[in-house]
């Protein structure tokens, strides 16, 4: 049976003679328009017959790949699941391959679903990622360390030149997942961080694979990148700090109707880079954000300011807007003297934060949780982010 030549959930905690290095590649898989799979995963013995088909795909381009064990995750990923940081579905592949013990099926092991389920959680496709027009197959090849140099550059050279899958692999392929292919392919996963390079740089996004990369390939050093329209970004320390935007604000010349109109674009691409370094699993925070700010709040980014007052006016919370991007900020303020004083700005960086922020920020400032729409963004008169001046009876 299959099952008896092929490892699926169920591995041996078996130690290796010698160390073995694991080169990564995938089967990327571009799908013809229109077209979706009718599943994401593939049951044991199905990754078994396609492991078995990988092998000889892989074995006809570099024939060096017969003496490293094979090892295939019978998945369907989008690119942002797999190229995040400590690259956790390669990890998790390498780990299960490495405790199956050599002369199963000549060095080829395959992870399939058991009731549904990938044996480990990183080799479990996330559906919120399942759309893309390229589905990705990771797959590693574990080589001795004589070997592992060598076969990685014949790899490099071989599969982007000449890596298209076999055609009884392709057939497979679109019949087991219920679709038409463009094209079957394997690429290094060096070829996979270049292809998604280029990807993020036609959509005008190459500061944000910057900081993608330097997480992925350096993850050990700093990084700093302004925006497209100029907000300084940094990575450090596993995460990526913006600069508030309206730290940002306060430093952009022009008239209040320009720098409004300055200040709602840079909340957008705020949110275009948070979205995507999420599915990439890379955490946003506020450059100087105070510990705990907004800890508690996904999908929003806060900066504190002050504290309320006593013996001074209500706070009330104040929603700035802009056409097309709904609420862009909510700023705490507070009557002090005649004058509105701001005690914090937040950002809901997705529409599904703003009920959840309003009623943390109400608890926190002793606020009533209702948001006064202001239908623009509000500056002050110095040119800052603010609220309405208080109403004097």
């Amino acid at each position: 049976m299959l099952e008896s030549r092929f490892f699926a959930v169920r591995v041996c905690r078996h130690v290796e003679a010698s160390p073995l290095v694991a080169l990564p590649i995938v089967l990327a898989l571009e799908l013809s328009p229109g077209e979706t799979p009718r599943q994401l995963t593939l049951g044991r013995d199905e990754a078994a017959e396609l492991a078995a088909l990988v092998a000889a795909d892989l074995h006809a381009l570099v024939p060096p790949v017969a003496e490293a064990r094979l090892a295939l995750a019978g998945a369907l990923f989008d690119a942002v699941e797999l190229l995040r940081p400590g690259f956790p579905a390669w990890a998790t592949l390498d780990e299960l391959a490495r405790r199956v013990p050599r002369g199963h099926l000549e060095n080829v092991v395959a992870f399939g679903t058991h009731e549904g389920r990938m044996p480990a959680l990183p080799l479990q496709p996330d559906p919120a990622y399942a759309e893309g027009p390229m589905r990705l197959l990771p797959l590693s090849l574990l080589a001795a360390d004589t070997l592992a140099a060598g076969l990685a550059e014949r790899l490099e050279v071989e599969l982007v030149g000449r890596g298209e899958a076999g055609e009884r692999t392709a057939d497979w392929l679109m019949r087991t997942f219920g679709v038409r292919l463009e094209h079957a392919r394997y690429l290094s996963r060096n070829d996979l961080l270049a292809l998604t390079c280029v990807q993020y740089e036609h959509v005008n996004l190459a500061p944000l694979w910057t900081l993608l990369e330097a997480a992925l390939l350096t993850p050990y050093r700093e990084e700093d990148v302004l925006s497209a329209r100029g907000l300084p970004l940094r990575y450090a320390e596993g995460k990526v700090h913006a600069q508030s935007p309206a730290q940002w604000l306060h430093g952009q010349a022009g008239d209040n109707a320009r720098r409004a109109h300055d200040f709602a674009g840079i909340v957008f691409e705020l949110r275009q880079y948070a979205a995507l370094l999420d599915a990439h699993g890379l955490p946003l925070a506020l450059r100087d954000a105070s510990p705990g700010d907004g800890a508690t709040l996904p999908g929003v980014l806060l900066e504190t300011l002050d504290e309320a007052a006593a013996g001074h006016g209500a706070v009330q919370l104040y929603a700035h807007e802009a056409p097309g991007l709904g609420i862009v900020a909510v700023t705490v303020a507070q009557s002090r003297g005649g004058r509105t004083h701001p005690l914090a700005h937040a950002y809901p960086l997705r529409p599904q934060a703003l009920g959840g922020l309003v009623a943390w920020l109400a608890e926190r400032y002793g606020a009533p949780a209702e948001l006064h729409a202001l239908g623009r963004i509000v500056l002050d008169a110095d040119g800052r982010l603010g609220a309405p001046a208080p109403v004097l009876h």
